[in-house]
């Protein structure tokens, strides 16, 4: 990546940057980015002309220095991490620079007895587990691509996979939030005690907020301990059958860390056997993990669904490959989307596609769909049952022909008043939430 220098002017919007960090290649022009990140870029982005650089901060008073001069030059900025996630949601209109966090990527605090961690939002999740497992904690969230995402992409996308389950969504889990507001001010919300509810709808707001109200620059989260054993039960057969262990499943005393219906096609493809699936993992002492294992399997013997239990590395290979294969394909065209329906419903929805995964008691899931006339099926389909359908990850040409969000509330007009009290001149990710906001 070649950076510009100060005493060699490439345009008021890199130089102008450039002297604000002052480091070299903090500041890279378009041409110069690595291909791999500039079709990142462009899938956040409508066509036409690119981002002008990418501009990286290196402390959250320079990333609030940074805004602050696109905000008085009314620069449109698309806020990154790493862009592991810069494709998902709608399309970023006019964009003239990129901020990427993930050089603010510093651990602020771990208070192990009170299970809370302080983190800087560039700090790549695979590395801060690694620094919590040293203590035997985690944070319970499951993203896609863990190895690359970054905490604060996580959180403005508001990445929760089948761990909510059992300890809720991002938002649940998070208790303090700093950020620069559009106009570069730091501004902060709630603390770093889990008691602490100062804030608590403002972080709400920037949970999955795409970028739009303002950049994610440090983060505060509870943690929780290391379980001493796991084990994961797979049970595959008909449809009927799958529906009623998973209403059995769900009114049951069992507590799976995580429980999710499988596709038809999902099931073949991982090796698990034929017909629908349904997945539980349990975590606690040993004895509870086997009791509880052992239990659910009972449950599918008397509906006549095949079993089988998988521990060790053998259950973290399942886990591994199921993400692998529900979150990234073969080729460039596959469109995935975010469903939400009733749980109830799951079993209708999954039938209708190939490749889907959705938890069962939330009826949060993800979906891999064909093409545009599928999406628009199945969104019918699932607002037919009180749910939702969006687009994370389409072709450009994809997103430009119909709407990512597919939003039908009521709220839209308070979401447009809330955007333009953060961000009044729409400098921020502008086009790329719901609603074109």
């Amino acid at each position: 990546m070649k950076a510009i220098s100060n005493d060699k002017p490439q345009g008021v919007c890199a130089t102008d940057f450039a002297s604000i960090i002052g480091e070299e290649n903090a500041v890279c022009l378009w041409e110069n980015i690595e291909i791999g990140q500039q079709k990142r870029i462009q899938q956040a982005v409508t066509s036409g002309k690119p981002p002008t650089c990418i501009v990286y901060p290196r402390t959250q008073q320079q990333l609030a220095a940074v805004i602050a001069k696109a905000h008085s030059h009314n620069w449109r900025v698309l806020p990154c991490g790493s862009g592991s996630k810069l494709s998902w949601g709608g399309l970023a209109k006019s964009v003239d620079v990129v901020v990427s966090t993930e050089r603010i990527n510093q651990l602020i605090e771990h208070a192990v007895g009170d299970l809370t961690v302080t983190v800087e939002a560039g700090m790549k999740f695979s590395d801060l587990q690694a620094l919590l497992a040293k203590s035997r904690q985690f944070l319970a969230l499951d993203p896609t691509a863990p190895e690359s995402a970054t905490i604060g992409g996580i959180v403005a996308t508001g990445d929760t996979g089948s761990l909510r389950q059992r300890y809720g969504s991002v938002r649940d889990q998070l208790l303090g939030v700093t950020f620069v507001r559009a106009d570069g001010e730091i501004a902060k919300a709630g603390g770093r005690v889990v008691k602490n509810v100062a804030g608590y709808d403002l972080m709400k707001l920037l949970t999955g907020s795409y970028g739009t109200l303002g950049l994610i620059s440090q983060l505060t989260f509870r943690v929780y301990p290391l379980s001493e054993a796991s084990g994961t039960v797979v049970l595959t057969g008909s449809a009927e059958a799958v529906s009623q262990a998973a209403d059995i499943l769900r009114g049951s005393a069992l507590t799976p860390v995580q429980a999710d219906l499988l596709s038809t096609k999902l099931v073949s493809s991982l090796g698990l056997g034929q017909g629908l699936g349904l997945i539980a993992r349990f975590q606690s002492i040993s004895e509870s993990v086997k009791e509880q294992s052992n239990r659910v399997l009972e449950v599918g013997q008397k509906l006549g669904l095949n079993g089988a239990i998988f521990a060790d590395a053998d259950e973290a290979s399942l886990w591994q490959r199921l993400q692998e294969r529900i979150h990234f394909s073969a080729t460039e065209s596959v469109i995935t989307c975010k469903i939400g329906v009733l749980p109830t419903a799951a079993i209708e929805i999954l039938a209708q596609v190939e490749f889907g995964l959705i938890h069962i008691s939330s009826g949060l899931g993800l979906l891999q769909l064909e093409d545009k006339n599928q999406v628009l099926q199945v969104r019918d389909s699932t607002q037919l049952n009180r749910g939702f359908l969006t687009i994370l990850e389409a072709p450009v040409a994809v997103k430009e022909q119909i709407d990512v969000w597919g939003y039908t509330g009521n709220v839209l007009p308070l979401m447009r008043r809330i955007k333009e009290q953060f961000d009044s001149k729409n400098i921020l990710s502008p086009g790329r939430f719901v609603g074109g906001i």
